[in-house]
């Protein structure tokens, strides 16, 4: 009797984690708890004051993406573009930034910098 209450227990706990995982897993849902965002554009014209190759620890899926991108772009002069399969993001500074400004604004997302490189 003990091991039925415990398997029906199991069973209405691994439904909901079952589902939302396989949602994640086909990039439908928001994994990080937030609505889905949607993909940024952003243009200037003219070319790079500088460009910082950030690395981000704790992406999982385009809407990591998508939510790292706006808000760095969000940012005056700048303008960024995510790749998450080598968890980086490359960085164009139109106007004079600070790096921990760029560095503050990732991991207020809840993700880790764990480098930035300065390309140009």
């Amino acid at each position: 009797m003990q091991n039925a209450v415990i398997i029906v227990i199991l069973i209405v706990i691994l439904i909901p984690a079952v589902k939302s995982t396989i949602t994640h897993l086909k990039g439908e849902g928001a994994c990080c708890g937030g609505p889905k965002e949607t993909p940024v554009k952003k243009k200037i014209a003219g070319k790079p004051l500088k460009t910082l190759l950030v690395h981000i620890e704790g992406m999982q899926c385009d809407n990591c993406k998508n939510r790292i991108e706006r808000h760095l772009d969000d940012i005056d002069g700048v303008v960024a573009k995510v790749k998450l399969s080598r968890k980086t993001a490359k960085v164009m500074l139109y106007k004079e930034t600070d790096e921990d400004l760029i560095k503050e604004t990732i991991e207020k997302l809840d993700f880790t910098v764990t480098g930035i490189e300065v390309l140009s």
